[in-house]
């Protein structure tokens, strides 16, 4: 099994397949100083290996107080419940608020992984092309980019001249029933390209980098897509 490890500077991996349960997203951790905040929760099974590793990067776990909601699938959100009864707030985009809140299995694709999800109220709603999450000294820049699900974003931040986004789930799948749009996805990957983000923390397939990298796995799906 692989280790947490660190992406840039105050960035890390910290959860995902060969590091936590295999069937969980990557798992990112954000490092504001005086506040961590994480990029999506994993399917639900791992959340104590999750701060373990925070741990085990040198970090302290109990200045967790944001989990950013990249999108309401069941493998980013199943771990919510943990974290936010730990003191950690859940930010989502508003279109998706209702697979976060209302855990319609539809919506949540519970039924495609056979678990159960637990639902959480969301702390802070998200709505608009873009929002800011301070995180300590740190700004996460929330884009809105719908296609996968309606509520869709793209969290970015700047660290010392570097762009680094976390563009999860920008391979798909898609499907109607929770709500996918492909036009609307085109438009949101195009966004993406034009952050010029020299780091891309995706979602399943782990980190690519430098910036030509990233605009290659990008324009890669939109091809595949087309």
């Amino acid at each position: 099994m692989n280790k947490p490890g660190q992406v840039f500077e105050s960035v890390y991996i910290v959860g995902g397949p060969g590091i936590t349960d295999d069937r969980d997203c990557c798992i990112y951790l954000v490092d504001g100083g005086a506040e961590l905040a994480l990029v999506d929760a994993g399917l639900g099974y791992s959340t104590r290996a999750v701060l373990e590793n925070i741990e085990k990067l040198g970090l302290d776990s109990s200045l967790l107080k944001h989990v950013i909601v990249t999108h309401g699938h069941i493998d980013h959100i199943g771990g919510l419940h943990y974290f936010r009864e730990r003191g950690a707030q859940v930010v989502c985009h508003e279109l998706d608020r209702n697979a976060v809140s209302g855990g319609k299995p539809e919506l949540t694709a519970a039924w495609y992984y056979r678990v159960n999800y637990r639902p959480v109220p969301v702390d802070r709603l998200l709505n608009g092309e873009t929002q800011n999450v301070a995180v300590g000294n740190a700004v996460l820049h929330c884009l809105h980019t719908p296609g996968h699900t309606p509520g869709g974003i793209s969290p970015y931040l700047d660290v010392k001249g570097t762009r680094i986004l976390f563009g999860q789930d920008i391979h798909g799948p898609f499907d109607s029933s929770w709500g996918s749009n492909m036009e609307q996805w085109r438009d949101s990957m195009r966004k993406l390209i034009n952050l010029n983000a020299d780091i891309l923390c995706e979602g399943h397939f782990g980190i690519y980098k430098p910036a030509e990298k990233v605009r290659n796995y990008i324009e890669y799906y939109l091809d595949y897509h087309s």
